[in-house]
């Protein structure tokens, strides 16, 4: 195709796209604000220890500091000169909007828990439908296995164990020399 003609199309086209979004009230708006829809990418960010509520209501006094740390995970902070307070902090900041900080803390006095206190922490639904906006979460199946969902889980009578074979050979001790011995 000579260039003529090629130029000609390309002008066409350009004035035709120009006419159309001109002619159209949402197309005049998204060309007169680039910015709205020309900004860079910016990532969310999650930091810290995400606790949900479902694990502080887990929570009881007198728990162990093993317990409690195979609760909620290992603290963010620990502090020396505060060996008996752990503190998990968790802040979330999607793209470049606000960032939301989460703090709980837990006492210990020895090895047992004696209090803990903090912001009222989201539950694992809502953190997710915060980090997904565009999936709409569903409704939570039921975590409880039915009288007939439990009887089809038993193992039949008629299965057996397999059966122990007996322990095998043990390895020989003399081993064959690594070189070939020179005549």
């Amino acid at each position: 195709m000579p260039l003529r003609q090629r130029i000609f199309l390309l002008t066409a086209l350009l004035a035709a796209v120009s006419a159309g979004l001109a002619g159209c009230s949402s197309g005049a708006s998204v060309l007169s604000q680039p910015a709205q829809w020309l900004t860079p990418y910016r990532n969310d960010v999650v930091q810290g220890n995400f606790i949900a509520s479902e694990q502080v209501g887990q929570l009881k006094a007198g728990m162990s500091r093993l317990q409690v740390r195979n609760l909620l995970g290992t603290p963010l902070v620990s502090s020396l000169f505060h060996a008996d307070r752990w503190d998990y902090v968790f802040s979330f900041k999607r793209g470049g909007g606000e960032t939301k900080l989460y703090r709980y803390s837990v006492f210990f006095q020895g090895d047992a828990l004696t209090r803990f206190a903090g912001d009222a922490m989201p539950s694992e639904s809502e953190f997710l439908a915060q980090l997904d906006v565009k999936r709409k979460l569903g409704a939570v199946p039921p975590l409880q296995a039915t009288p007939e969902q439990l009887q089809a889980a038993q193992p039949t009578k008629a299965a057996q164990p397999p059966a122990v074979s007996a322990p095998a050979a043990p390895a020989p001790t003399n081993y064959p020399p690594l070189e070939a011995s020179k005549p």
